[in-house]
């Protein structure tokens, strides 16, 4: 093989490296090389970005939506840093594409990426199916991701289910209530305004209260670069999540991000006192309603699956972690993705360089 060929592969697992487990950014250039190999009327020109930079996102998508259940939402910026010379520049893609050329090689080397990484997803999924309360432990759990590195990239989404599905399963079970009502020295204004009041607040002159279940949510995908929210209650608290380390831009980030001042961080021991520090320096501690570390997170695991009540509380967290699972990570145990496989004769692939890595 020729070194060009060695340098376009290596920047290609690097890619694939870097991406989290979805692959957008691998999948976006699988599908431009498909489309160039098997579209000759698409007139692609590898060395042209402008042939391909922007039908191959609706490209990427398709296969996304199929096989996720989602699409990327980052910025048109973010997903065009594909093409810049640290990532696969023209040049380099067209090297990938003489090589591609072999019956779909190059394709089918990072759709074998991608479903190697949700076999690993897979045997997560499995850990939490096959335990019950006393022989779950968050540890082993947590740990399965740490310890690949093809998973690592998604330890932020682990522990966005993890935190959820504890916090909502808590929340319920204990029954909380939130209580909505009116000022009736208000009554007026609620009178002028009647259908924003029967629309959105769901109140009117009749009816001056409601009571409702207190609940947690999940934001729902959030982008690579993203620093936003990652859940919030329907009693106003909010929760940002993070397991790297907190600087002082980053700090800024979480805080500004949101308007509420109720917001919960959850990070590393390690991490809760530089946190402290750098809101208290900023002048935004008084916005945080708590700081939660990891092992307070993992003490309340086991308090819940093997505690007073964990009759109550054991099945119904592992349960949840494997829906959010399961809805996160929709291509985990899909029988369709083979089946897409064959279609492209993907496991036809013979050439002993593409299949290692």
């Amino acid at each position: 093989m020729s070194v060009n060929v060695d340098n376009a592969k290596k920047a290609l697992d690097s890619i694939i490296k870097k991406s989290r487990v979805h692959l957008y950014k691998p999948i976006q250039i699988a599908e431009i090389l498909y489309h160039h190999r098997t579209n000759p009327q698409l007139n692609i020109k590898l060395s042209d970005l402008e042939t391909y930079r922007n039908p191959s996102k609706k490209w990427r998508d398709i296969i996304c939506m199929q096989f996720l259940g989602r699409i990327s939402t980052s910025s048109a910026k973010f997903q065009d840093n594909l093409f810049e010379e640290n990532a696969i520049p023209p040049h380099v893609l067209k090297i990938l594409g003489n090589e591609n050329q072999k019956s779909g090689v190059v394709e089918a080397y990072i759709y074998k990426a991608f479903e190697d990484k949700h076999l690993q997803l897979e045997s997560a999924l499995n850990y939490c199916l096959k335990s019950n309360k006393d022989t779950f432990d968050i540890k082993e759990f947590l740990g399965q991701f740490w310890e690949q590195p093809g998973l690592k990239r998604s330890l932020d989404k682990i522990f966005e289910i993890v935190v959820y599905s504890l916090f909502e399963v808590l929340t319920t079970a204990i029954d909380v209530k939130v209580d909505i009502y009116y000022n009736n020295e208000n009554l007026n204004i609620l009178k002028e305004f009647s259908s924003f009041a029967e629309k959105v607040l769901n109140l009117n002159s009749k009816n001056n209260r409601k009571t409702l279940d207190a609940h947690f949510n999940r934001v729902g995908v959030t982008n690579a670069a993203d620093r936003g929210l990652d859940m919030y209650a329907n009693f106003g608290s909010v929760v940002q999540i993070k397991h790297l380390s907190l600087d002082e831009e980053l700090a800024e980030n979480v805080v500004t991000s949101v308007t509420s001042d109720k917001i919960i961080i959850v990070c590393k021991d390690s991490e809760e006192s530089i946190i402290n520090s750098l809101l208290t320096q900023i002048g935004w501690r008084s916005r945080i309603q708590a700081i939660i570390t990891i092992d307070e997170l993992v003490e309340w695991y086991e308090k819940a699956l093997k505690g007073k009540y964990s009759n109550i509380l054991g099945e119904r967290i592992i349960s949840t972690l494997s829906t959010e699972i399961k809805t996160e990570f929709p291509s985990v145990g899909n029988d369709d993705f083979q089946k897409f496989k064959e279609q492209r004769d993907y496991q036809k692939m013979s050439s002993e360089y593409w299949n290692n890595n």
